[in-house]
């Protein structure tokens, strides 16, 4: 074999070597740290605060005392309380202390007698009711003196008769304010208050879930006393007036009620607007109204509850 023959074969070893020879692995790598998972940040709920707008009624607005009877039970926490007529005196007992049995107790044991003090020819004074037995009961039944003083903000609605626009009372003496929300048109005398005179909230405002949503509401439960269901047509001129004041009432909060989140409507059933010996049926009617319209009104509390960091 010559040289290059020598070589050639070498250099075929050499390479048949080289491609037999193991091939180096790479160094082991330590294995990656986990990545941990995002921790949630605690939250909580946050409730949306909820208003109660009350209605007129007469004597059937006493049915208002059980929807507030249910609210509490079922603890759904009342902000806010705006009043119109009726709704302003049992929105007053309620949010004096903010405690229904007291609302109740005092409701339970008016007179009529307690509320309404008919005097002979009033109506030439533009009435037939001056409302001061009105304005002693609550100042012997009421821990506050003034609005500002209650336990839950309220507002009571009346009509100042010189614009024709409606009032909200939140501030002051709450008998005065109590009393020109009740001042019904014909049946009281109107109500004079720092110059102006003032009558019943109901000729414009019969359900104020607007004020209540003014003051702060961000959901509203309204309550509506609808009408008294009547056989026959009254004669006696209170009653008349009463009447009107009542189908107009009537009409307007309708159009009122589209403020409010849930509007609860108690069936007062024949119950005349000066009938105070069936408050325990009336009563009753709430309670029923309200439990009826709970799923309602837990659906709206829900759709405005919040979830916010816990700091």
């Amino acid at each position: 074999m010559n040289v290059p023959s020598r070589l050639a074969a070498a250099l075929a070893a050499a390479l048949f070597v080289a491609t037999c020879a193991p091939v180096p692995q790479p160094a082991p790598q330590p294995a990656p740290t986990p990545t941990p998972a995002p921790v949630a940040a605690p939250t909580r709920e946050v409730p949306p605060k909820i208003g109660l707008a009350l209605g007129g009624g007469g004597a059937r607005g006493f049915a208002e005392i059980g929807v507030l009877r249910v609210l509490e039970q079922e603890k759904i926490l009342i902000s806010f309380v705006a009043g119109t007529s009726v709704g302003s005196l049992i929105g007053a007992l309620y949010a004096d202390t903010g405690r229904v049995l007291d609302a109740e107790f005092h409701a339970v044991t008016v007179t009529e007698e307690d509320l309404f003090d008919y005097r002979a020819f009033a109506v030439f004074s533009g009435g037939f009711v001056k409302g001061e037995r009105l304005r002693q009961f609550l100042a012997t039944n009421l821990k506050s003196k003034t609005i500002e003083q209650m336990k839950i903000p309220y507002a009571a609605v009346a009509v100042d008769v010189a614009s024709g626009r409606a009032v909200s009372f939140q501030r002051g003496p709450v008998g005065p304010a109590v009393h020109a929300s009740c001042a019904i048109p014909g049946v009281f005398v109107p109500v004079q208050i720092g110059g102006r005179t003032y009558v019943d909230g109901g000729v414009v405002n019969p359900i104020p879930a607007d004020v209540a949503r003014s003051m702060g509401a961000e959901v509203v439960i309204a309550v509506s006393i609808p009408p008294q269901a009547r056989a026959d047509v009254p004669t006696n001129p209170v009653a008349v007036a009463y009447q009107s004041v009542t189908i107009m009432s009537a009409e307007i909060g309708r159009l009122r009620a589209r403020d409010a989140d849930v509007v609860v409507t108690p069936d007062a059933g024949d119950v005349a607007y000066d009938d105070f010996t069936q408050k325990k049926r009336l009563i009753t009617a709430g309670e029923d109204a309200a439990r009826k319209a709970l799923p309602q009104i837990r659906a709206a509390i829900a759709a405005r509850t919040r979830r916010v960091p816990v700091s």
